[in-house]
């Protein structure tokens, strides 16, 4: 009998390549660059026809824990589980922590360790690569998924294929693992034809893992066991305990087991795998029109060639230019020659080093219960647009130094405000002294919308006293 086949989602990056869309508030794998659908969720729609798969189990930073969550109830997939990183720690830990969740679920369970950001445009080769991944690790292999090297790409890591494995066809023992390496040698690996990229995708039985995790980085599992033991369960999430996570080494999965263990197999896969790095990349796997432009969004082109252009709240117009990006948002703009695309990181550290928030934050935050961006500020005011979700509410909440105006523009808020609870609906409004407590809720059936004017001597988000909160966040 098969072993149950369990995907585990990997979905803590950052996605800084991909500024001024990917920020770290909402990273690439949460966005939809190429379809109405996030990377995210495609990556589980690859997986859920899979016969006999069962539900994902999903790694993210405790940051993005309600967009993950709501983007899976999107897809009606329930979770086997959702595991909170307090800290970034690299890809090992968090496998690891996969491991140890699945082993006492099934110990006979097999794991398919999928990052949330790749683009997979052949899903068919896909399944059929993960079939026979399937039979391989059932023999004891870890193994991972090698994508045939077509270009001297120097921003990927290679897979040196060894000898055929026994019993198989077209699968191959591990020789090396290599770092990204320069032009010149990624040129003489793409010609000998023995050299994979490596697609940080892999299979495995939880049991393999965590022998080899024993024998190899035992400091890795042990502070990762330690983090399961003390985690505590918050809502529909595992919140893995602070100090012990935060304790455990960095490292990848490739550094820490698969460049030293005896057990790597690599299965070949040419299944349109791309791991959408940055914005040429997408420029790549984007449907062009006749000049080769890529466009999303309301852009118009004249006598332009070679670009990637994406508009996300206006008008863009590009007019006789060639071999460019150009990402527009609300408050930035990106525009680089495609040649660069790889330096778009060197901005976001320049953004951290100048401590801007344009790194962290859209105009538009996403919360639990639905989303607000700003529309205006000054002097001592703020003009907020709220959405609340159906059903949700926000925090019942005080001020020290703001009040606020609420205008309903469309749906129905229930508001409580101190021990009044009164119900608008469209055009109406209600004003929120300095010192009240109140809340906001959408008991309606479709989403909330309205008007916020803050005003008083500070108008930072962190002025906000919670009593009670059903998202329970601090």
């Amino acid at each position: 009998m098969t072993p149950t086949l369990y995907p585990v989602i990997l979905s803590g990056g950052s996605g800084t390549r991909l500024w001024p869309l990917s920020r770290a508030a909402l990273p690439k794998q949460l966005l939809a660059l190429l379809t109405e659908h996030s990377l995210f969720q495609e990556t589980v729609k690859r997986i859920v026809d899979i016969a006999g798969i069962a539900p994902p189990l999903v790694i993210c930073n405790q940051e993005h824990r309600f967009m993950i969550a709501e983007q899976l109830r999107a897809m009606k997939v329930e979770p086997t589980a959702i595991l909170l990183e307090p800290v970034g720690r690299n890809t090992a830990p968090a496998i690891a922590l996969a491991a140890l969740t699945i082993r006492r679920l099934d110990p006979d369970a097999l794991m398919l360790i999928l990052p949330a950001d790749h683009l997979i445009r052949d899903p068919q080769a896909f399944h059929a690569a993960v079939a026979k991944a399937v039979a391989v690790a059932s023999q004891g292999y870890l193994t991972t998924f090698g994508i045939p090297a077509t270009a001297p790409d120097t921003g990927f890591g290679y897979i040196h294929q060894g000898d055929t494995l026994a019993g198989f066809t077209d699968v191959y023992a591990v020789r090396q693992f290599v770092e990204k390496p320069d032009s010149a040698t990624a040129a003489s690996y793409v010609a000998s034809g023995e050299y994979y990229w490596n697609s940080g995708m892999f299979l495995f039985a939880a049991s393999a893992l965590f022998d080899e995790m024993r024998v190899l980085r035992p400091d890795i599992l042990s502070a990762c066991e330690l983090a399961l033991q003390r985690a505590q369960n918050d809502l529909d999430f595992v919140r893995l305990d602070t100090a012990a996570f935060t304790a455990c080494p960095s490292e990848s999965i490739d550094y820490a087991i698969m460049e030293h263990t005896v057990k790597a197999a690599v299965v070949p896969a040419d299944m349109g795998w791309n791991d959408i790095g940055a914005w040429d990349s997408l420029w790549e796997v984007s449907k062009k029109d006749a000049g080769h432009n890529a466009t999303r969004g309301d852009v118009m082109i004249e006598d332009s060639h070679h670009n990637l252009i994406r508009a996300e709240s206006r008008l863009v117009v590009a007019l006789g230019i060639d071999n460019l990006i150009v990402i527009e948002t609300a408050d930035a703009v990106l525009v680089a020659r495609k040649d660069k695309a790889q330096e778009v990181k060197r901005i976001v550290d320049n953004l951290k080093a100048q401590k801007r928030n344009e790194h962290l934050y859209h105009d538009r935050i996403y919360r639990p219960w639905g989303w607000y961006e700003g529309i205006d500020a000054g002097d001592r005011f703020q003009v907020k647009r709220i959405m609340v979700n159906p059903g949700a509410k926000l925090s019942l909440q005080m001020h020290h130094h703001r009040a606020e105006h609420w205008v309903v523009v469309s749906g129905t808020a229930m508001v409580v405000r101190g021990d009044e609870k009164v119900m608008l609906c469209e055009n109406q409004s209600t004003y929120i002294p300095l010192g009240s407590k109140h809340r906001l809720e959408n008991p309606g059936k479709v989403p909330l919308h309205l008007i916020e004017v803050q005003s008083g001597t500070y108008l930072g988000e962190d002025d906000i006293v919670r009593y009670e909160d059903i998202y329970q966040r601090d």
